[in-house]
């Protein structure tokens, strides 16, 4: 089961790379059936109720957030809904994915797994994976994005520099609910 939250962990960090590689496009739109015309009653988006962990954030999270250090000039691109009460974070960082293997290696003091050599995916285990409990294992997973001549993962910030990142890096932080899992 460990196995398989690892295998699946890595294909949402690889279908995120595919969406980035293929042309922008607007989602389509559902198609709402007729409603009958009522007065409208004018909510502050402010304070409009949001589904906790359903959307994705453009909030930069922090170090004590996630439980993790950051690799050195490494750009939030976005957080997401991982479900079970779960988000991951995706970051770029315009350095080599051997760089980026390498300190997180020093940093969290362990050797993690190449889970993929084609294109090169490493994953860091830094918790306990509850099936009952969890979606994804907390982990820090590692991705080349050069990798058959593929020229990086593209910035989703328009005009923001880097516009590609060579490595991306995934982040499942332990669950803060989470009962006895190492940090």
């Amino acid at each position: 089961m460990k196995r398989h939250a690892t295998v699946l962990s890595v294909l949402v960090l690889l279908l995120a790379g595919s969406a980035a590689s293929l042309p922008a496009q607007a989602p389509p739109r559902p198609v709402a059936p007729p409603v009958q015309a009522q007065p409208a009653v004018a909510t502050p988006p402010s304070q409009a109720p949001a589904e906790p962990g359903s959307a994705p954030t453009s909030q930069p999270p922090s170090e004590a957030t996630l439980g993790v250090p950051f690799y050195p000039a490494m750009a939030f691109i976005e957080s997401y809904d991982a479900g079970s009460g779960q988000r991951f974070f995706l970051f770029g960082t315009s350095a080599s994915f051997a760089d980026v293997v390498a300190y997180y290696r020093s940093a969290l003091k362990q050797r993690g797994e190449l889970v993929f050599e084609e294109p090169a995916t490493h994953m860091f285990e830094i918790g306990r994976f509850r099936e009952e409990t969890m979606t994804f294992p907390p982990s820090v997973t590692v991705k080349d994005y050069t990798w058959g001549g593929m020229q990086g993962y593209p910035n989703p910030r328009p005009g923001a520099e880097p516009v590609r990142f060579q490595t991306v890096v995934q982040v499942v932080p332990i669950p803060a609910t989470a009962p006895d899992v190492k940090r």
